[in-house]
């Protein structure tokens, strides 16, 4: 990437940061237009980045890593601890169903493809990301519980669903698999990516919230200090071959635990900024230069791939997960519908392509234009949606809300949407 490229994002970046209040009234994202600019730029010749798998993998990882570890860094634990019961849902039970029920149509719509390969999009698709969905957790008249719920499950499916990748991988290119050996690797990523979080997390905000007491800490530096510890926690769980997204949200959670929630937000700040900057970059680059080769294996069967994995492939798995709560049915169709798909799914996508597994551009495209569709989909309804969902709820009959279980009053995570 030369200075023309990096002049050209960065004055897009400030283009769209002048009319950033307009775009967000004509229901337009951030997603929606930088991977719109990325291809556009590409399509009209002006920017052609000449970026390898290599680099843009790094890019994904630091990207979601920062992410994860600014939004858990905003959630409350000890509520959260007491309110587990939907993201448990919706992780425990959601998130694998969501995988069988991919990996049935996958195959029925793409029979070339083998068992493990239809299994291994389904896994890659089944992580979420709040971050095209933003509206619908910063609308506050969707039930709280509803919002926290979304909010964590974003953050933790990332980490829990990259066993079952690998794993998929390894059988789809026919490496030798030995069931102990799976076994223990699934522990040592979650148990060991966990213990991992919980040190660094905890440790590091201890030692930063003490400091900063004390008045050793100079302003801007404790911000500075709280990225370094998101950075640290990923690469010293990847460098023990643990979980690095899973360590780097549990350190987030330790590490706003550390400190009082007024603390918490003030150092966070910076950290969650770089997120967002370097998801502005994520998302150019893959309009840039992931999503225009995604036409070379563009059929019908792909395209009724990527809206099923958005639509049936999310929501029945959603109303499953959710039956015993007996929730109303708007809550579930809500619930089901605003499960975006975004830089997990890219990121873990391109280890196809790294590992060059056969037929891998063909699984790649599923991927890509799952992504796209979600971007443009999820970015149009996202604020509509809320408040539509919002307006019904609060026209529901207070008695009928005593017993819904949406409704219940939860304690307010510390959330980023109210800083």
């Amino acid at each position: 990437m030369g200075s023309p490229e990096i002049a050209f994002i960065a004055l897009a970046l400030l283009l769209f940061a002048l009319v950033s209040r307009w775009v967000e009234r004509v229901a337009l994202t951030m997603p929606m237009v930088f991977v719109a600019l990325g291809w556009a730029a590409e399509r009209l010749g002006l920017v052609e980045l000449e970026v390898e798998i290599e680099g843009i993998v790094l890019l994904g990882e630091v990207t979601l890593a920062v992410i994860l570890f600014s939004d858990a860094v905003r959630i409350d634990t000890t509520a959260l601890w007491h309110e587990a019961g939907l993201p448990a849902r919706l992780l425990g039970v959601g998130l694998p169903l969501s995988i069988a029920l991919g990996t049935l149509m996958v195959s029925v719509l793409l029979p070339e493809l083998s068992i493990w390969e239809a299994a291994l999009i389904a896994a890659i698709l089944a992580p979420t990301d709040a971050a095209l969905g933003q509206a619908v957790v910063e609308e506050r008249s969707v039930p709280l519980r509803v919002r926290q719920g979304l909010n964590v499950e974003s953050g933790l499916n990332d980490g829990l669903v990259l066993p079952a990748v690998l794993l998929f991988l390894a059988l789809a290119t026919g490496e030798e698999t030995d069931a102990g050996f799976w076994t223990t690797f699934a522990l040592r990523q979650v148990g060991l990516g966990v213990l991992v979080g919980v040190v660094i997390g905890g440790a590091c905000g201890l030692l930063l919230y003490h400091a900063r007491e004390r008045g050793l800490v100079e302003g801007i530096y404790g911000q500075i200090g709280t990225l370094a510890v998101a950075i640290a926690a990923f690469t010293v769980a990847l460098g023990l071959d643990a979980n690095g997204f899973l360590a780097t949200f549990v350190a987030g959670l330790a590490f706003g635990t550390a400190m009082p929630d007024r603390v918490a937000d003030e150092v966070d700040e910076y950290t969650e900024d770089t997120g967002r900057l370097l998801a502005v970059i994520a998302f150019f680059v893959f309009g840039n230069v992931l999503l225009p080769g995604v036409g070379a294996a563009l059929s019908p069967a792909v395209v009724i791939c990527a809206l099923g994995a958005l639509t049936l492939g999310r929501i029945l798995p959603v109303a499953l997960a959710l039956a015993d709560m007996r929730p109303a049915g708007a809550t579930v169709l809500f619930v089901g519908w605003f499960g975006p798909r975004g830089l997990a799914s890219i990121l873990f996508g391109l280890i196809l392509l790294e590992e060059e597994l056969p037929g891998g551009e063909e699984l790649f495209s599923v991927i890509s234009l799952t992504v796209l569709f979600s971007v443009v989909l999820h970015g149009v309804t996202a604020t509509w949606g809320a408040k539509r969902y919002g307006r019904w709820f609060a026209d529901v009959d207070d008695d009928e809300k005593g017993h819904m279980p949406e409704a219940v009053e939860v304690p307010s995570h510390r959330l980023r949407w109210q800083r």
